[in-house]
């Protein structure tokens, strides 16, 4: 709660500053109304080009992992048409973090992401500071708005119609803007010795990126004060250095939070990346600065164009230095941050909650990689589960997944004395990772029929896990007090149950493990006739209680018993049914990796 107040208090606090200073300088409310027009068209070409292109994104991504040239090439076709270098870099981690591409494909594509970020300060270079582009935004808002009535499609491509008008307003607004200033800021004239200057404005770029959270966006400022004259040339080209570092670092802040450890791999590459180029930049500044000058006093190049020129150069100095790096950096990024190690047994002995391992934010941007996050979430969910079922009938979970091959038949008695915590690890480590995944799923909106029902299989598989973990909690009450009493007429028929109920557990942990085929088959068969030798057991009950080999009220219980079993192996054998509509991600070709193929089942066994 006090984290809340105190960000309400910062956005009341940043509300009344900006009114206070839009009240003193009409000239800056109108630069800021610029900007707000500006970001506010990328936020609309975003989103408009993210739902026309669907579930194809994640299809021209993969395609694009065969060689680097390929995965840098998508990387700068995909800067260009969404003008933000930011979002493809945190889309490009999205899509690693679930497995879809690689480590070293990934790479390639960031490298291309620096230099399709140029781009954007070619086009608004050639534009000028004479173009006025208001003319042209106006009709073609209107048309956006006035396709965005029809169905989702044209409503998309309306969205990307009204962001390039509102970009265009924007520009103009922000150069009226700079105009309005004058002389009152005149960084031009400031004559600061040696490499001061560049330092100064290399951290002005940096900082202005940060907080924009766009480098088009301070570029696009960068511009309209360099043809104003509020800034020189060269003080220009350090603000164009900072902002490639501040891009970097705002892909970093979100990949680190909310990716898995390949994702945070990525985000420190692209931070490194952009951090080299930067610090090689100002190494070299004096002979990178004549390069753009002395062609530019040549061919007559405006200041604009040659921001735009240095801007190109500096980048395609980071990735000559790169390129041949590519496979070697990969190698090293699992060296600096390595893997968290985890042994065998997923659920904690103290009880903490769960906490989902793949269902980060960053994930959201993509439908197919927040599919493929919930899917690998379930897995994460039934491997939990056959833990908690384990515990339920007092099986450790390290001695489930020793590969014994009978199956459970020499199961050792338990030792006591035994605890009843079968619903505290169901109330604390289940159900809180079954509401994530809930949670996380209503913050999605697939509109493709195939993502629908594959969610679809997603949510039934894991509803049917919890229902299983349910049932086994039932067991664990009488199973406490038929084993612990010692004698007790029960407890031969409690140590059988108990063994059929830990079989059917191995044997689901091994058929999902399996591709389809004729001993997958053979498995399923078995494990169905396990399911059903039930009745045979049930039979014998009744005959002991006819001997009064047992009484009713034992009997009761077993009988009680016997169906919670039988319900864990039916709802076991529907989960693995699903497996034949398993979501498959080919392992991108030509490029080292390891197998990312992922089955329904695989997290579960």
């Amino acid at each position: 709660m006090k984290g809340k107040a105190s960000q309400y208090v910062l956005v009341v606090l940043l509300v009344l500053g900006l009114a206070a200073s839009f009240l003193y300088s009409a000239s800056w409310m109108q630069l800021c109304y610029g900007l707000a027009l500006f970001l506010l068209g990328m936020q609309c070409i975003e989103e408009g080009l993210h739902n026309v292109a669907g579930g194809k994104l994640a299809q021209w991504m993969e395609k694009s992992t065969a060689t680097p040239l390929k995965g840098a090439l998508f990387g700068m076709g995909a800067t260009f048409v969404l003008q933000s270098s930011t979002l493809v870099s945190l889309l490009t981690i999205a899509f690693l973090s679930t497995g879809m591409i690689q480590l070293a494909s990934s790479i390639a594509i960031i490298l291309g992401t620096n230099l399709g970020s140029t781009s954007g300060i070619w086009l608004l270079a050639l534009a000028g500071q004479s173009v006025n582009l208001s003319p042209a935004a106006v009709p073609m808002l209107v048309f956006g708005i006035v396709i965005g009535f029809f169905n989702s499609k044209t409503k998309a491509i309306g969205r990307v119609l009204i962001g390039i008008a509102l970009i265009f307003l924007g520009v103009d607004a922000i150069k009226e803007g700079f105009q309005a200033f004058g002389t009152g800021m005149d960084f031009g004239k400031s004559r600061v010795s040696g490499m001061v200057e560049p330092l100064i404005f290399f951290v002005v770029g940096l900082l202005l990126t940060v907080v924009l959270q766009s480098s088009h966006a301070t570029l696009i400022l960068t511009l309209a004060a360099l043809a104003g004259g509020q800034v020189s040339l060269m003080q220009a080209f350090a603000i164009a250095v900072g902002s490639n570092v501040g891009s970097s670092a705002t892909t970093a802040l979100v990949g680190m939070l909310g990716s898995d450890r390949n994702g945070q791999r990525l985000a420190l590459a692209h931070v490194v990346f952009n951090m080299v180029t930067a610090a090689l930049s100002l190494v070299l500044w004096w002979p990178l600065t004549r390069l753009v000058l002395l062609p530019g006093e040549w061919w007559g190049m405006t200041p604009l164009l040659q921001l735009a020129m240095f801007h190109t150069l500096f980048n395609l100095l980071g990735i000559a230095i790169f390129w041949k790096l590519q496979d070697r950096f990969a190698t090293l990024l699992p060296r600096w941050l390595p893997d968290k190690t985890a042994g065998d047994v997923l659920l904690p002995e103290n009880q903490a909650v769960l906490q989902p391992r793949y269902l980060h934010g960053n994930l959201l941007r993509a439908d197919d990689t927040a599919l493929l996050a919930v899917e690998k979430e379930v897995y994460h969910l039934g491997r939990a589960s056959i833990e908690a079922m384990c515990h339920a009938i007092y099986v450790p979970a390290a001695a489930f997944y020793r590969d014994d091959s009978d199956e459970g038949q020499n199961l050792p008695a338990p030792p006591t004395p035994l605890e009843l915590g079968a619903t505290q690890v169901y109330e604390r480590q289940i159900k809180p990772l079954y509401s994530a995944i809930l949670d996380f799923a209503g913050k999605m909106d697939l509109e493709e029929k195939v993502q629908q029902e594959q969610l679809g299989r997603a949510f039934s598989s894991a509803w049917q896990m919890v229902e299983i973990v349910k049932e086994s909690k039932h067991l664990q009450k009488n199973m406490q007090q038929y084993l612990t009493a010692g004698g007790s007429a029960a407890e031969c028929d409690y140590l059988r149950l108990r063994r059929h109920v830990f079989k059917t557990l191995r044997l689901f942990r091994r058929i999902g493990g399996m591709e389809a085929g004729a001993e997958r088959d053979a498995l399923m068969q078995q494990l169905s006739v396990h399911t059903e030798t039930l009745e045979t057991f049930r039979g014998r009950v009744m005959v002991k209680l006819k001997n009064d080999e047992l009484n009713g009220w034992q009997t009761s219980s077993l009988l009680n018993d016997i169906n919670y079993a039988r319900r864990i192996g039916r709802g076991s054998l529907e989960i693995l049914s699903m497996q034949n509509t398993q979501v498959t991600v080919e392992k991108p070709v030509g490029r080292p990796s390891e197998s990312s193929e992922v089955t329904l089942s695989d997290g579960l066994l």
